[in-house]
């Protein structure tokens, strides 16, 4: 997160690639983007996908100079804000959720398996949740081929009690949009939004799970 006067931007990264792999890519993707933005940047989606092919080139000379590190990636979500706009952007399957009058006004679409059997109506939205192949996405900052972010087109108009939560998949697995919703609702605070939800997905856990990062912000006048 880099914020200053009127203008800000955020960042959640989820690395994957075998030991220590994961850990560096996601800091090193987002340090770059912290690195390159500033409040006098454009506030456009060339903005973001200038951003985020800084990230690539970060995880590209890191993968030459290291070959333990050949293989590692990351996802990315990004909120980019300035006055009263804002636009987002993400590789991958880290989600960011719009949330007005504590409903999801919008939600970003996994880069994954299921959810292309979303798109092709062989799946519900809910079963990516439990579906055998949640953990296989489709793109990744870090994949040598190239990385190919979805953006918001134009930027969107924020108000007063909007909220906005970045999530990894180890976090939106286990706490759906209603109860996302519901928790908002209680809460007037960010941390308080925060804390519930994850009081949820601790009790959902049975075994092992994933690592998981959530980043929550309210708009306030």
């Amino acid at each position: 997160m880099r914020t200053e006067a009127t203008a800000g931007i955020w960042a959640l990264a989820d690395g994957l690639g075998g030991h220590r792999g994961g850990e560096v890519a996601s800091k090193t993707a987002v340090a770059a983007i912290l690195e390159q933005w500033s409040p006098a940047l454009a506030h456009t989606p060339q903005s973001l996908l200038t951003l985020t092919e800084s990230a690539q080139s970060a995880l590209l000379a890191k993968q030459q100079t290291n070959p333990q590190l050949s293989s590692m990636r990351t996802t990315i979500v990004l909120l980019m804000a300035k006055g009263d706009n804002v636009l987002w952007g993400h590789v991958g399957d880290s989600r960011l959720y719009h949330f007005r009058d504590c409903a999801v006004e919008f939600q970003t679409k996994d880069h994954s398996v299921p959810q292309t059997l979303v798109d092709a109506g062989e799946i519900t939205k809910e079963q990516i949740r439990t579906h055998e192949d949640r953990n296989r996405i489709l793109r990744a900052v870090g994949n040598p081929e190239g990385v190919k972010p979805t953006i918001l087109d134009t930027p969107r108009k924020i108000k007063q009690g909007d909220a906005f939560l970045l999530c990894s998949d180890g976090f939106w697995e286990y706490v759906t949009e209603t109860e996302m919703a519901v928790d908002l609702a209680k809460s007037k605070k960010p941390e308080q939004w925060l804390k519930r939800m994850e009081l949820r997905l601790i009790d959902k856990v049975e075994n092992e799970n994933d690592n998981y990062s959530a980043l929550a912000l309210f708009v306030e006048e």
